[in-house]
């Protein structure tokens, strides 16, 4: 059996437990993860096959896990990503949430053809204001990564791997104070304060740095934005970096029962990297019967995911070691 035979056979065992309903949400999530990594690290027929599984599973009635879905397709750097992200992103009886994350993910995916569509829904009279920012800073994100302007920036290496909705400010900037400044300034353009805010995320990692902690202190500030959309990205990045100093803010920010659900998700899964600190599994148990459905399962994945944390496993799948085919 070839290699690439393979992984097509591992993708469709993925697919199944990914658009189960019966399946456990943290198996589902492993799966969806696993097939994550082969949209990037398979070749082209077995990269596509990981895509249209991870899009399958739209249908599944559950917010958490198809938000979570329209990021990994963001993730891909896939062309054939852009047909369902346009399709969850049009439809106007889908999640809020949701639909934000595929307007996310098609400014991942830096194809300047989708400008129609965001530009579409940044301007539709009576859209939620969280698809209007959305579309706003992928409509700015897709522009920066076409200019000459970005030719001539000079982007400090970051750590992650991940493509976010815009990039970490030049280096000439990367001073904590600084960015700061931009990060808390209303006035601002929102895809700027993101900027400040990834360049803040890239001086608190490794969280050995003098800067780290003073990064982390200047994003929680963040968590007191006006914008549900802004302070769910605070959380999003407190998750990327796992770093201590971000434990009470995030604590606060899911114990807020009048805060919005899509900020208090983030904050229950940026808790679940933490999960090996003192008393974080604590604080998430409270939250298993929240009213909210999304924050409900959120605290599901949190809790496995604090799990991995603690045990000595190398990759948070569903199959450990999934097979790889060299491209």
């Amino acid at each position: 059996m070839s290699s690439t035979t393979n992984a097509l056979a591992t993708i469709a065992s993925l697919r199944e437990s990914l658009c189960s309903e019966s399946t456990p949400l943290p198996i589902r999530f492993r799966a969806l993860f696993s097939l994550k990594h082969l949209t990037t690290h398979g070749t082209g027929e077995a990269a596509i096959a990981a895509v249209e599984a991870i899009a399958a599973a739209f249908v599944s009635p559950s917010a958490l896990l198809k938000h979570e879905l329209a990021y990994c397709l963001g993730q891909s750097a896939n062309p054939a990503a852009v047909a369902p992200l346009r399709t969850v992103l049009a439809d106007l009886q889908e999640d809020t949430m949701c639909r934000h994350e595929a307007a996310e993910a098609l400014g991942a995916l830096g194809y300047t053809n989708n400008l129609d569509i965001l530009r579409q829904f940044r301007d539709r009279e009576g859209e939620d204001v969280v698809i209007t920012e959305t579309c706003e800073i992928a409509i700015d994100r897709l522009e920066w990564e076409n200019s000459e302007q970005r030719k001539q920036e000079k982007l400090h290496q970051s750590s992650f791997t991940s493509i976010d909705p815009a990039p970490p400010m030049p280096e000439s900037s990367q001073t904590v104070d600084e960015l700061e400044k931009t990060l808390m300034d209303t006035n601002a353009p929102l895809f700027l304060r993101y900027r400040a805010m990834f360049g803040l995320r890239d001086l608190a990692s490794p969280p050995d740095l003098p800067t780290a902690v003073p990064a982390v202190l200047a994003l929680a500030k963040g968590f007191a934005d006006s914008s549900a959309l802004f302070r769910h990205e605070i959380a999003f990045v407190f998750g990327q970096l796992s770093h201590p100093a971000s434990i009470p803010s995030l604590t606060a920010t899911l114990s807020n029962l009048e805060e919005a659900s899509m900020v208090r998700h983030e904050a229950a899964e940026a808790l679940g990297s933490l999960g090996d600190e003192e008393g974080v599994e604590d604080t998430l148990k409270l939250f298993l019967h929240d009213k909210e459905k999304v924050v409900r399962d959120s605290v599901i994945v949190a809790l496995d995911m604090a799990d991995f944390e603690q045990s000595q496993q190398v990759e948070y799948a569903l199959i450990p070691e999934v097979p790889t085919v060299a491209a």
